[in-house]
């Protein structure tokens, strides 16, 4: 396993990391001993660096995730976690005031049976208004930080000029990391048109999705993925074109996304043991450079095709 600091903070984290929004059974019904046991290899495998959110399931994530970490090492692992979206009976709200975030984070903490958060994080700002992210949510973490509840403070977005405009309106060293989604995979490298901004002020880059949500898996989306149609079809084209040659384009997708050096780490979820195996074994086999130029040229037509979150 390779490890990369996150831009300043000192956490020098695996370059592929755990994401616990599948503990939640955001994607399909878990079984709850064998998530825990998930979180148990991960960790046991060299993985050290955990993100959830009380979003992920409605608070499921976050409580299945606390009864893994109430037995390992709180040494062990850096602990990743967010504010500003959640839900409640199966419906979703936004809340980024100062006092919810506060909030926040102590209900978190006791979810997750720890006494302080590495990283705390505003979630999904796209959702937000940017102002009160600026004016209100930071400053409120940084309070936190400030007292030592939290180390380090984040924002999460899809929407990466968002990123741009919330660092460059509040004080320098506010914003210590930043987590995109989808905007560095196979079919979208958009992320990489920022690292030169974020390395200028030492900002650490944390991607998530390495399958662009399902896109890059032989299961194939999920049918209420929002990716443009001409976007899926051509995903499938390049899976097939793995499946033809014997080739897996989940090991090409993980490979790819976790080869970058100015990226910290890479997320990916599941809540199976065998499958968190399975993502290291494909970080760590080399990349099969021809393949990844055939891909390529498959998906060049629909290259950093996007979409709206929701």
């Amino acid at each position: 396993m390779e490890y990369r600091e996150i831009g300043k903070t000192g956490m020098k984290v695996s370059n592929l990391s755990f994401g616990a929004s599948s503990l939640g059974g955001v994607f399909h019904s878990i079984k709850e001993d064998e998530a825990i046991k998930a979180v148990f290899t991960t960790v046991e495998n060299g993985i050290n660096f955990i993100d959830v959110s009380p979003y992920y399931g409605h608070l499921k994530a976050e409580l299945v995730l606390g009864k893994a970490l109430k037995e390992i090492n709180r040494s062990k692992y850096y602990l990743s976690t967010k504010v500003g979206r959640y839900g409640k009976d199966g419906v979703n709200y936004w809340d980024y005031s100062a006092q919810r975030a506060t909030e926040s984070v102590y209900e978190s903490m006791e979810r997750l049976n720890v006494d302080y958060i590495d990283l705390i994080n505003i979630h999904d700002i796209e959702f937000a208004d940017l102002e009160q992210v600026c004016k209100e949510t930071l400053p409120a973490l940084v309070e936190l930080r400030n007292k030592g509840i939290v180390k380090h403070v984040g924002i999460t977005n899809l929407t990466l000029h968002h990123f741009k405009y919330v660092i460059d309106h509040v004080p320098a060293g506010t914003v210590e990391s930043v987590l995109s989604f989808c905007h560095y995979c196979l079919n979208d490298d958009a992320l990489t048109d920022y690292l030169d901004y974020f390395e200028e002020r030492g900002i650490g880059v944390i991607n998530a999705s390495p399958f662009s949500m399902g896109l890059l898996t032989e299961r194939g989306a999920p049918d209420w993925h929002p990716a443009p149609k001409p976007l899926q079809d051509l995903c499938k084209k390049a899976v097939n074109h793995c499946k033809a040659k014997g080739e897996s384009i989940e090991q090409l997708a993980v490979k790819y996304s976790v080869s970058n050096p100015r990226i910290a780490t890479t997320l990916f979820s599941t809540s199976r043991p065998e499958a968190v195996l399975q993502n290291i074994k494909w970080a760590e086999a080399p990349l099969n450079e021809e393949l990844l130029k055939e891909v390529q040229t498959i998906l060049k037509p629909r290259l950093r095709d996007t979409w709206l979150n929701s």
